[in-house]
């Protein structure tokens, strides 16, 4: 590769027989990364008709086998279940004897960092954990978006710079996390990314309640410029009624949603109060404001302030 950041071509995995486990929306499409890389996507599990249809898109021509199949025929193995299905998987793959001396077995769970491979390690395979800081679509545009993307990844020293060529190889930018450390990384990736989706569902809903007939084009610019502001401010880009102390605005927002999203109102709460601590923290919300602002959220979760 011509990436400045690239290993030396001595550090590069051969080409490699790539299976995956898993046809949800991540394996496919990073099995398609690394066959545009020169890998070679050679077989595929999936159980549900959305997962076939997924398999086909992105891997033409790549036969669809059970797990341990899978294995049979691959040097390296993506296992792309679910977090909770992980432990059971490579526990049952290795029992069964499918795990191969020498195999990479890499997963792309943000929970976990490479122990929950163990037993697959005891086998005498090579553990990776490569995770996508990405959200996926099950279409051939996510394997445009790992360009630039962001992985975490978790591995023994000594397959560091193993690691770090697939992850560059399929177009994405290694960090690497502590074992240790996965779990918290991962929920602040979830913290970010998962609620935010669904502040913005919620936004929208609110705006078609209060007659907006196009909610998603009214925030669009408005969530672009404050995403934009936060990643490269942080709290200084902190705005609104709560970051100024402006009591009276919340206290009627407070009103507006226990009468119109009542289902709304713990979370306005609880953004709310998260807000202003940073805000107070950060000398951006005057303390004698903030007094009376923490009172009415108070005031939010006993059903009174309504008429401030």
């Amino acid at each position: 590769m011509n990436t400045p950041d690239a290993p030396d071509a001595r550090d590069r995995p051969a080409r490699l027989r790539v299976g995956v486990v898993g046809a949800g929306r991540v394996g496919p499409a990073l099995a398609a990364a690394l066959r545009l890389a020169g890998h070679r996507p050679v077989a595929v599990s999936g159980v549900s008709d959305a997962s076939r249809r997924r398999a086909e898109a992105l891997l033409p021509g790549v036969p669809l086998l059970p797990p341990d199949e899978v294995l049979a025929d691959a040097d390296l193995v993506l296992l792309t279940v679910p977090d909770d299905a992980l432990p059971g998987l490579v526990t049952g793959l290795a029992e069964t004897g499918a795990v191969r001396p020498g195999q990479l077995i890499a997963h792309t769970s943000g929970r976990y960092g490479t122990a929950v491979l163990d037993p697959a390690l005891r086998a005498g395979a090579l553990p990776l954990a490569l995770h996508p800081v990405m959200t996926f679509t099950g279409t051939p545009v996510d394997v445009q978006r790992l360009a630039g993307c962001t992985f975490g990844v978790t591995a023994p020293e000594e397959l560091r710079l193993a690691a770090e060529a697939l992850v560059i190889e399929m177009g994405g930018e290694p960090e690497w996390i502590p074992e240790h450390a996965r779990p918290l990384y991962h929920a602040a990736l979830a913290l970010g990314a998962n609620h935010l989706v669904t502040l913005v569902a919620q936004s929208m809903d609110l705006l078609r309640t209060a007659g907006v007939s196009a909610p998603a084009r009214m925030l669009g610019p408005l969530l672009g410029a404050a995403l934009d502001n936060a990643l490269r401010s942080g709290d200084a880009a902190l705005t609104g009624p709560v970051a100024r102390g402006d009591a009276g605005t919340v206290a009627a927002h407070v009103a507006e949603l226990r009468a119109h999203a009542p289902h709304a109102l713990p979370g306005y709460l609880a953004m709310a109060r998260a807000t202003a601590d940073r805000a107070l923290d950060h000398g951006l919300l005057k303390p004698e404001l903030a007094e009376e602002l923490l009172g009415v959220l108070g005031s939010g979760d006993k059903g009174e302030g309504e008429d401030r």
